[in-house]
């Protein structure tokens, strides 16, 4: 009976702990976070279904509730958003095949007004390359990158004082295919993002099953091959979106075609990569089709998300910070069908999800100590949800 009491004791003890770590940890959230501070809530959106543009939301932080601005540009297919650092200007790529009669996406410029949360078309420039995928901003914030998907091309703009874009300073046509006969016969370039030193620009090619790399130089804007010139992934796994840590030391490609996370250490002076470890997204007993489409590191580079379309959810990993591998934890519904771009709040309290088929943006609380997802009763209306960013309103 004495042992009895004393083993009740400890666990008591050991409960007591692990809540009053829990209300510490959220204490030190919300004292570090401005309760005043409100985000605005940009997202892109396929457009011809009834969407119009890009749209907008307030955000309180402290409760995740959105409030609807509405329709804050109207602009063709802006499937994909990046916003500079000061949150003054707003990038969409218009992901379509023709432009101004050439065969060729389109790059939307928007001013930002933070008071309203409405954007000033600047200007719109040709993405030099048919259905730009994705867009973002080198670390100077002077350059803004371009991937052209069904272009099979990557391209790099100066960017003006005023926000605008000056003539391509660089770009280049890849060429190849592999091996899936629907979706890998050209190449595609999905994804486009410098290293944190600038040193790099990196681009995932789903149709050449390549990371490709690329020296940047930031006096310039220009690109050259590095070598190596590529890091060859599995034949048919498609590399869609990748992924740092916090300290640059490990980078995870996400694959579309296969459904897996490659796992590679990155050297930053040479550009070197060295495979790790490959995981599936999805879990055991799935049997379907499913296509990966978003990958995320949190800011302490504890955890790891991925969305599968598909099985409609998101999967949560745990990062060995020693080695940079990863260990699936749960699956979570998306609360949607085919959860496309999902991002975590300024605040790192919640997670968004864009669920494109199903038409709404669900939002889940993240637990701080675990990285779990736990979906809240909070479910948002929009025609076909691509990608989501914020703004600071401060």
């Amino acid at each position: 009976m004495f042992r009895k009491n004393i083993l009740l004791k400890n666990i008591k003890k050991q409960w007591y702990f692990k809540i009053i770590s829990s209300l510490f940890l959220l204490i030190i959230i919300y004292a570090c976070s401005d309760p005043d501070n409100k985000y605005l809530v940009y997202i892109g959106t396929y457009t011809g279904d009834g969407s119009d543009g890009i749209y907008a939301y307030r955000l309180d932080p402290l409760n995740g509730v959105l409030d609807s601005i509405g329709l804050v540009a109207e602009t063709e297919s802006p499937s994909f958003l990046a916003i500079d650092s000061k949150g003054k200007f707003l990038y969409a790529v218009n992901e379509i095949d023709s432009f101004q009669n050439k065969a060729s996406g389109a790059i939307s410029v928007f001013a930002i007004d933070k008071e309203s949360g409405n954007l000033k078309l600047l200007q719109q420039v040709p993405s030099v390359g048919a259905a730009p995928a994705h867009l973002s901003l080198d670390m100077s914030g002077r350059y803004l990158l371009v991937a052209n998907y069904n272009g099979g091309s990557v391209a790099v703009f100066p960017i003006e004082s005023d926000g605008k874009l000056d003539s391509c300073s660089a770009f280049i046509q890849n060429v190849g295919s592999s091996v899936n006969p629907e979706r890998q016969t050209s190449p595609h370039a999905h994804f486009v993002q410098v290293t944190d030193d600038n040193r790099f620009a990196m681009v995932a090619d789903l149709g050449l099953d390549k990371i490709l790399l690329y020296k940047f130089d930031e006096t310039n804007g220009s690109l050259v091959r590095n070598d190596p010139e590529f890091i060859m992934l599995d034949a048919g796994s498609g590399p869609r979106h990748f992924a740092f840590t916090p300290s640059g030391k490990f980078v995870y490609v996400l694959n579309e075609l296969s459904s897996t996370v490659s796992v590679f250490s990155f050297e930053s002076k040479t550009g070197m990569m060295e495979t790790k470890q490959t995981v599936s997204t999805l879990p055991k007993n799935f049997t379907g089709q499913n296509t990966a489409a978003e990958i995320l590191v949190d800011t302490k580079g504890k955890f790891l998300y991925v969305s599968n379309r598909g099985d409609d959810s998101i999967v949560l990993f745990n990062i060995n910070s020693d080695d940079g591998s990863i260990k699936s934890v749960e699956w979570i519904s998306s609360g949607g069908k085919t959860p496309r771009n999902f991002e975590i709040d300024p605040t790192g309290q919640w997670l968004f999800a864009a669920n494109q088929n199903s038409d709404n943006i669900v939002i889940f609380r993240i637990d701080p100590i675990s990285g779990r997802l736990n979906r809240t009763t909070k479910s948002y209306n929009i025609i076909s949800p691509v990608c989501i960013r914020f703004v600071s309103t401060d």
